[in-house]
């Protein structure tokens, strides 16, 4: 009881403290003096929010004075400094379940312990019990540039990666969290298409692009590519099918998927198709695409542009440039700018299709 009452006591007098140092009210929005500020970073898609306010150094000794080693400080002041995260995490290796936890630390000259406390809604470490800790690590702090302002950074931030620094006087904190993105990216798209747009082609072929391009669980991108041929086959879904075919190494069976896609594209879509391999460094491909663009549609904007690349690609500028123009000519207004500036680089004798 007397222990209670000491705690309450001292927390009076830090609010006297304070009431005396700057105006203050428990019903009106105020300024404070150290005051609040909120941090968002995204790792995939997973979000680290930190929630504090900034106490300031004002000529005072900070570590081991005002903060003093060897206790637990609430990392900031006022309330709880707070630490969300949207999906589990790992801290300095070390796993870590999505929520949002209390924020607290214990400084030494040589080390500190970071704590991640199941309560979040506290008034700073005042009433921290060591039986909610979530998670401690502990870390190395290191010099740094002065801070007047305590300041949270996220740094070095990676698809699956960031370190949370604090920042404050001339001393910086670091712990580093680490995401499962493509655990958690997964997670999200088996949820995301139980809603509407499990009732699209594109969600489907939204997921089936992604887990192609992470060349992630490939079998699972092939399900969900038949899902979305299932709602509505078009040349996008097909083709997307094809190529996670080829990277399963199932060649024939791409074939049929790749071949049934070029059947049923449209002009710009072959185009489009063509200059995707161009990319990949299938020239010899593309120009193949290319011929059986120009042959179908031999008066279109991008079959000129087409026939421009094969001409450029054999050395024969002249002809190159003439059939650019003719494509700028056809083409709709959004794309004439462009096509224009390979008029130029053409007319300069500069190859395009690099």
């Amino acid at each position: 009881m007397r222990k209670s009452l000491a705690s309450a006591f001292l927390i009076a007098v830090c609010f006297f403290a304070a009431s005396t140092l700057q105006a203050q009210s428990s019903v009106l929005d105020l300024p404070r003096d150290s005051q609040h500020a909120k941090i968002i970073q995204r790792i995939g898609i997973t979000d680290i929010t930190i929630n504090y306010h900034r106490p300031l150094v004002k000529g005072r000794k900070i570590w081991g004075g005002l903060v003093p080693y060897g206790q637990v400080w609430r990392a900031g002041a006022n309330e709880n400094t707070t630490i969300e995260f949207t999906d589990p995490v790992s801290i300095e290796g070390q796993a870590l379940p999505k929520g949002i936890y209390g924020l607290h630390m214990i400084p030494t000259e040589n080390e500190w312990t970071v704590i991640f406390s199941k309560m979040s809604t506290a008034w700073g470490s005042f009433s921290y019990n060591k039986a909610e800790d979530a998670l401690r690590v502990t870390v190395k702090p290191h010099p740094a540039e002065m801070e007047e302002a305590l300041a949270y950074d996220v740094d070095n931030v990676t698809p699956d990666s960031g370190v949370v620094t604090l920042r404050w006087e001339k001393l910086a904190v670091p712990f580093k969290v680490e995401v499962n993105t493509h655990e958690a990216v997964v997670n999200s798209l088996h949820n995301q298409l139980r809603g509407l747009p499990q009732y699209t082609w594109e969600g489907w072929d939204d997921a089936a692009n992604y887990l192609l391009a992470e060349k992630y669980d490939l079998d699972e991108a092939l399900k969900d590519e038949d899902r979305s041929i299932g709602v509505e086959e078009r040349f996008d879904n097909l083709i997307t099918k094809a190529r996670i075919l080829d990277a399963l190494n199932r060649k024939d069976e791409a074939t049929v998927a790749r071949n049934k896609a070029l059947g049923i594209a449209s002009v710009v879509q072959l185009h489009s198709y063509g200059r995707l391999l161009q990319t990949q460094g299938k020239q010899d491909e593309a120009f193949e695409i290319f011929r059986v663009n120009m042959k179908k549609n031999p008066n279109h904007w991008a079959a000129h542009n087409e026939a421009a690349r094969i001409a450029c690609a054999k050395g024969d500028f002249d002809t190159a440039v003439k059939e650019m123009k003719l494509s700028s000519a056809a083409a709709p207004d959004q794309f004439k700018s462009t096509l224009d500036g390979f008029t130029k680089r053409l007319e300069a004798k500069e190859d395009i299709n690099k």
